[in-house]
């Protein structure tokens, strides 16, 4: 079965014959299936009231395990935005009533934020949401397949997962 990226790649090869076009068949794809999910995370997170950098924060303190709570800096290195994005995020989500700031006890200077009770409901419930479409957009793959596909992207993901600074 044909897809848009085979046509794309025909096109590229008929008008360009003198290029390896060869990578858009696989990063193309790539591509497109991110914008697909995008569009899935954004509809799973709706359904719960949250826009996808509020699951982000949410379920980055969740994963922390309990209490639920993590340093600014920390939450900045695992969503990759700038300290300014984080605080205004911070602050958002504390008027909603899903994190709290409290004291570091072990630096007098410093905050930690918490997930709260309504935040942590609302991170698990948009989890469990968000795993229903991506099972719905996998659902053609066999689990072998899921598993082949998983550890080919892990190859190429992993390098700039790894890569300083």
């Amino acid at each position: 079965m044909d897809d848009e990226v085979d046509r794309l790649v025909a096109a590229w090869r008929r008008e360009r014959p003198d290029l390896d076009v060869e990578p858009l068949e696989v990063l193309s794809r790539v591509s497109r299936l991110a914008r697909h999910l995008d569009r899935a995370r954004r509809i799973a997170f709706s359904e719960h009231q949250l826009e996808s950098w509020e699951f982000d924060v949410l379920t980055s303190l969740r994963r922390a395990g309990t209490p639920y709570q993590l340093s600014p800096g920390q939450l900045l290195t695992q969503t990759l935005v700038t300290s300014g994005t984080m605080t205004n995020r911070i602050d958002r989500l504390a008027k909603k009533g899903l994190v709290e700031r409290l004291p570091d006890p072990s630096d007098r200077r410093g905050v930690l934020v918490r997930l709260t009770a309504e935040g942590r409901d609302r991170a698990d419930q948009a989890l469990a949401g968000l795993l229903d479409h991506e099972r719905a957009i996998l659902a053609e793959l066999s689990q072998a397949q899921r598993a082949e596909l998983a550890a080919l992207l892990r190859q190429l993901t992993a390098p700039f997962d790894n890569f300083p600074g």
